[in-house]
C-alpha cells in the first residue's frame, strides 16, 4: 500500500536524510547560488533557465538549508526533463537518493497546480474554439505519463466542455476501453458530443491498429445514439496526432 505524504512535515527533514539538517544560518555558497537562481527566474522567466535549475528552484521549499543541485541532477538523469519529473509515480520518486517527503510533496503540489491552471483554460469553454488550450491541457496532464491512459472530454450541444474524465488505465503500450461504457457515459451526462485523447507513453503519437479499431466501434456506438464523436487525439511526447486531421475519422 502507498505510503500518504505527511503534509506537516517540517522543512529541512527529508526522510531520505538520517538526521534533521542543523538550524542556523544557511552556508553562504547555498545562499549565494540561491540568490543568482532567483533572480535570473525575476529577470527572465522560465525561459531563461534550464530544466534542472527550475527543479532547484521548486526543491528549495523542500530542503531550505542544503545544496539541491546534486538531487536536481539525479532527478532529471532518471527521468529526462522537469516535466517527468513532477509527473513521475510517487515510489519511482522515492527511490532516488535524496527524495522524501517533503520533496515528494512539493513535486506534486507543483504538478497538481499545472494541471488545474490548464484544466481551468478548457472546462466550460467551447472546445473546438479553444483547441490549443485543449491540446496544452491534454499535454500537460497526459504526455508524461508512464502508462497509458485514456480519457474522454464531453461536450454539451453548444460544443462547451462539460466533463473530462479518465475512463481507462493501461500499460506501457496498452489500455483496455470498452465501446458501449464510452458511449452509455455520454449519455448519463446527457452530452451531445464527445472527443478522445490517450497517450503514448513511449513518446511517438502514431496511432496504432488498435486505436484505429478502437475507434471505429466508439464512432459506430455514438452513431447509433446521435452523439458526435469530433476528434480522438494521441498525445506523444512534444506532439499530438489528430485522428480527424489525419482522415481517421
Amino acid at each position: 500500500m502507498e505510503r500518504q505524504i505527511d503534509l506537516f512535515a517540517k522543512p529541512g527533514f527529508d526522510e531520505a536524510t538520517p538526521k534533521r539538517v542543523p538550524s542556523g544560518k544557511v552556508p553562504s555558497y547555498i545562499a549565494d547560488h540561491r540568490a543568482r537562481l532567483r533572480n535570473r527566474f525575476e529577470e527572465g522567466g522560465a525561459q531563461a533557465m534550464p530544466d534542472y535549475e527550475l527543479l532547484e528552484l521548486v526543491l528549495f521549499r523542500a530542503i531550505p538549508r542544503q545544496d539541491v543541485k546534486p538531487l536536481a541532477r539525479r532527478l532529471m538523469d532518471q527521468f529526462g526533463d522537469f516535466n517527468r519529473v513532477l509527473s513521475a509515480p510517487i515510489e519511482r520518486l522515492k527511490d532516488v537518493h535524496g527524495v522524501g517527503k517533503s520533496v515528494v510533496l512539493e513535486l506534486k503540489i507543483v504538478e497538481a497546480a499545472a494541471q488545474r491552471m490548464a484544466r481551468s483554460k478548457v472546462l466550460n469553454k467551447h472546445a473546438l474554439s479553444s483547441w490549443d488550450a485543449l491540446l496544452d491541457y491534454c499535454h500537460t496532464s497526459m504526455a508524461h505519463l508512464p502508462t497509458e491512459q485514456f480519457r474522454v472530454l464531453f461536450l454539451d450541444r453548444k460544443n462547451f466542455l462539460i466533463a473530462d474524465e479518465e475512463q481507462a488505465k493501461g500499460t506501457v503500450d496498452h489500455v483496455p476501453v470498452y465501446p458501449r461504457e464510452v458511449a452509455k457515459r455520454a449519455l448519463e451526462l446527457n452530452a451531445s458530443a464527445i472527443i478522445l485523447v490517450h497517450n503514448h507513453p513511449s513518446g511517438d503519437a502514431t496511432p496504432s491498429q488498435a486505436d484505429i479499431d478502437m475507434t471505429a466501434q466508439i464512432e459506430q456506438a455514438c452513431i447509433a445514439l446521435g452523439i458526435t464523436l469530433h476528434d480522438h487525439l494521441v498525445i506523444g511526447k512534444s506532439q499530438e496526432v489528430s485522428f480527424r486531421a489525419h482522415g481517421l475519422l
